[in-house]
C-alpha cells in the first residue's frame, strides 16, 4: 500500500485482514490536529519494573555523581540509554524494618515497595498496606483508557497461606495495591493477557474483543445480583471487598464504551502473533511480556504498567547464563566472593531486560516521538544488600523522556523513597498531598 503525503484525519481507519484499526498519530495527520489531538500526542505514562531480591550494591552504584558518574557493572547494560537515566542513591523504606514484627523483611519490603506503609504482618485475610503509588497515577490516568492499569510478572504466585515467616503471599504476589485491603494479582501468561486485552480470537480485532467484554459484563451483572443479596448480610470487611468488586463491574463497562466509542483508539496492531502460552527461557518470557507492554502503551489502552521480573523471595536458577544456585539463597552470599560474582550475574541479567525495555520503547513512534519520551520508568528493588535485608540506601533509578538523564544523584540519608515518588507523580501530573511515610518532595529529582 502506497502512502501519499495528503493530510488524513486522526481517525484514519485501515480496513482489511478481517480487521479495522485506528492508525497511529502519523506526520500525515498533523495538519488537521485539533487541539484534543495534539493533547493526546502529549499523554504521560508510567511503568515501574521491579526485581526481587535486592542487588549486591557494591556492583550497582555507581562511582562519581552528576553527569560525571561511572556506570557500574551491574548497570553496564543501560549504557546506551545513559542520557535518559538518572540514579538515585540514599533514597530508603523504613516502614520495612521490623518495628516489633520479627523476622519477614521479604514480605514487608515488597508489600510497602509502592506504599511506603508498615504492612500488617498476617497470614490470614486482613492484609494491610496502602494504596500504591503506580495507583494512584492509574486513578487519574484510567479515566482516558480502556484499562486503568497493566500488571504482569513472570514468576506463579503463592495462593495460599504464608510466604515469609507470617506473611501473606498477598504481600510478595504484587506490588500494586488499589487500596490498603487490595492487592492487584500479576499475570504471567503471555497468551492469558492477550485475550484479557484483545480477546479471544487470532486478529486483533476491535469486534472480538468488545464481543469478549460483553461476555464478561453479562457474567459478572449476574455474580453482581448474587452479591447484592447476600450485602445485608456481610460484616464492614467483606462490604468494602463487595465495594471493590462492584468496581471492576463498571471498570468492564467502561472499557466496552470505549471500544465502542473509539475502535481500538490508536495504532495498527495487526501484525502482532497471538501467543501460545509462557515461554521455557526467562530472557524469552520476559521480552515478550514487555513487547506486550509496550503494545498496550502503543495502543493507548493504559498508560500505567508494572513488570514484576520476579516474586520477593524467589528461588529461580538462571541455567541460561550459567547460574544454577536457586536466586534467593544466593542472595544470602555470606561475603562469599563466588556467590556474590553469580548474584551480579543475575543483578545484571535483569538490567539486561530493563534495557530491552528501554529500546523497545525508544524505537516504538508516538506521533512525532517514541513512546520513551512521554514516560517515566521506575526501575529497581525494594532492598539494598540482601544478605543483610537492608532496606536503606535502595538501587533505583528513573529512567525516560520526563526527567533529566545521564546522572547518578545522592540525597540525603534515609530520605523516605515515597519523597521521590511523590515528584515522580507531580511531573505526570497527578498530584498527592503525601504518600506512606513521605516527609516531603525531592527537591533535586527534576534538577
Amino acid at each position: 500500500m502506497m502512502i501519499t503525503r495528503e493530510v488524513m484525519g486522526r481517525r484514519a481507519m485501515l480496513r482489511g485482514a478481517a480487521t479495522v484499526m485506528a492508525l497511529p498519530l502519523l506526520e500525515a495527520m498533523a495538519g488537521n490536529a485539533s487541539a484534543a489531538e495534539r493533547a493526546a500526542a502529549t499523554r504521560k505514562r508510567l511503568q515501574v519494573i521491579y526485581m526481587p531480591n535486592g542487588m549486591l550494591m557494591e556492583n550497582w552504584t555507581p562511582t562519581g555523581t552528576g553527569e560525571n558518574y561511572v556506570l557500574s557493572p551491574t548497570l553496564k547494560p543501560l549504557e546506551p540509554f545513559r542520557n535518559k537515566i538518572t540514579v538515585f542513591t540514599g533514597l530508603s523504606h523504613v516502614q520495612a524494618e521490623a518495628m516489633g514484627d520479627g523476622s519477614g523483611d521479604h514480605g514487608r519490603c515488597c508489600g510497602g515497595y509502592l506504599t511506603g506503609v508498615h504492612v500488617r504482618k498476617t497470614e490470614g485475610a486482613d492484609i494491610t498496606s496502602g494504596i500504591s503509588m503506580d495507583q494512584v497515577v492509574a486513578k487519574q490516568f484510567g479515566k482516558e483508557t480502556q484499562i486503568p492499569s497493566l500488571e504482569l510478572g513472570l514468576d506463579p504466585p503463592s495462593l495460599v497461606g504464608s510466604c515469609d515467616n507470617g506473611y501473606s503471599c498477598a504481600y510478595t504476589n504484587t506490588v500494586s495495591w488499589s487500596s490498603p485491603s487490595m492487592p492487584l494479582p500479576v499475570t504471567i501468561n503471555p497468551r492469558e493477557v492477550f485475550e484479557r486485552l484483545f480477546g479471544d480470537g487470532d486478529t486483533l480485532d476491535p469486534k472480538s474483543r468488545l464481543a469478549q467484554l460483553r461476555r464478561q459484563a453479562s457474567i459478572l451483572d449476574l455474580l453482581v445480583d448474587d452479591a447484592r443479596r447476600m450485602s445485608g448480610r456481610l460484616g464492614a470487611a467483606d462490604k468494602q471487598k463487595l465495594a471493590e468488586y462492584l468496581q471492576s463491574v463498571r471498570d468492564i463497562e467502561k472499557r466496552i464504551q470505549k471500544v465502542e466509542k473509539d475502535g481500538s483508539d490508536g495504532v495498527l496492531l495487526t501484525s502482532y502473533p497471538k501467543p501460545a502460552g509462557v515461554p521455557d527461557a526467562f530472557q524469552d518470557h520476559a521480552r515478550m511480556m514487555i513487547d506486550l507492554q509496550v503494545l498496550v502503551m502503543q495502543a493507548d489502552m493504559t498508560r500505567v504498567a508494572s513488570l514484576m521480573i520476579g516474586r520477593e523471595g524467589t528461588g529461580r536458577t538462571y541455567p541460561e547464563i550459567g547460574v544454577a544456585d536457586g536466586h534467593h539463597p544466593l542472595s544470602h552470599h555470606g561475603h562469599d566472593p563466588e556467590k556474590m560474582a553469580r548474584l551480579t550475574k543475575i543483578n545484571t541479567f535483569h538490567m539486561d531486560q530493563v534495557a530491552y525495555y528501554l529500546k523497545r520503547m525508544s524505537e516504538t513512534k508516538d506521533g512525532e516521538n517514541s513512546l520513551l519520551d512521554s514516560t517515566l520508568v521506575l526501575a529497581g528493588a525494594s532492598l539494598a544488600d540482601p544478605n543483610n535485608h537492608d532496606h536503606r540506601n535502595l538501587p533505583v533509578l528513573v529512567a525516560g523522556g520526563l526527567i533529566k538523564g545521564n546522572r547518578h544523584v545522592v540525597v540525603e540519608k534515609d530520605t523516605p523513597m515515597t519523597n521521590m515518588m511523590l515528584s515522580l507523580m507531580d511531573t505526570l501530573g497527578v498530584h498527592a498531598d503525601n504518600l506512606g511515610d513521605s516527609t516531603g518532595r525531592l527537591s533535586s529529582f527534576a534538577a
